[in-house]
């Protein structure tokens, strides 16, 4: 069986700042909604559970020179990003040529990839009773997979073995290549979190305190929020306006968020602030983690 090297984290854990995490998801299939998306929603769960959160997501359909601009624009920045989807072997799966073009690298096959695929090929035949040939064309084909941009390192695949890629780009940051099946894309990113990326969790406690808010504009509230957040350092305040909600109708919910003993003095100064308007309140809600 194919050993996978012991990986070092791909981000300094000197850097004060947090990098961004991004996602992109690629495929015509979701564009036209034929599937829904269901990497988000899970990259948001995984990135949470470690307390981190996602900054950014791209859609982008199977058009190289647009799957060429974003990942140029991914490998341009700091962010580290997960991209799901378009790297198999078929004619509409561009996302490998097209990291090699947005990095201006050659591809090549990745021996340990090669050699990961053979083994799954391997099992394949054996699993079918009949015998392996390495040379046969659609075998032969089916190494395409492992093709990667020149500096890749692989990303293990626990489901069957085809392995995803990691490319560092010339801003400081890296795109993770996983497929677009879920079975396989997430257990792959919780792999690339927890090999890469432990020293950069955030274990304290976290809280997000909001009000419901009857009958105000966002405009009428921004410059609250402004002082808000250059008051109170550290923390972030958010408002989420609603026109159309099932029990609450029309209505914002306005709130801060951050490190529990940050936001309480802060939420205490947002419904000071408030009062003064005459609003009409709704529920106060509270999420921790």
């Amino acid at each position: 069986m194919t050993q996978i090297p012991t990986q070092a984290p791909l981000h300094s854990p000197s850097s004060n700042e947090r990098p961004e995490f991004g996602l992109i998801i690629v495929g015509d299939e979701i564009l036209s909604g034929k599937r829904a998306d269901k990497h988000m929603p899970k990259l948001i769960e995984l990135l949470s559970a470690r307390g981190l959160s996602l900054d950014w997501a791209d859609y982008v359909g199977d058009s190289p020179e647009r799957i060429t601009r974003t990942l140029a624009r991914a490998f341009e920045s700091n962010s580290l990003v997960f991209s799901c989807g378009g790297i198999g072997a078929t004619p509409d799966d561009h996302t490998r040529q097209c990291a090699g073009k947005a990095l201006g690298a050659d591809l090549v096959l990745h021996p340990q990839a090669e050699a990961l695929i053979r083994e799954r090929m391997q099992d394949t035949a054996k699993e079918q009773g009949v015998p392996y040939e390495p040379d046969r064309h659609d075998n032969i084909h089916r190494l395409n997979m492992g093709v990667f941009p020149v500096g890749a390192s692989i990303i293990p695949n626990p489901y069957n073995k085809i392995p995803g890629f990691t490319c560092h780009g010339v801003g400081g940051g890296a795109v993770h290549f996983v497929p677009g099946f879920p079975v396989m894309a997430w257990p792959m990113m919780a792999w690339v979190l927890d090999t890469h990326y432990a020293h950069l969790f955030q274990r304290e406690a976290w809280v997000e305190q909001s009000i419901v808010i009857y009958g105000s504009m966002e405009a009428t509230i921004t410059p609250l929020m402004q002082d808000l957040e250059r008051d109170f350092e550290g923390i972030k305040v958010f408002s989420l306006p609603s026109v159309d909600h099932p029990e609450h109708g029309r209505h914002i919910e306005l709130g801060v968020k951050g490190a529990p003993e940050k936001v309480a003095p802060a939420y205490a100064a947002m419904l000071a602030g408030l009062q003064p308007f005459g609003f009409k309140f709704g529920p106060e809600l509270v999420r921790k983690n």
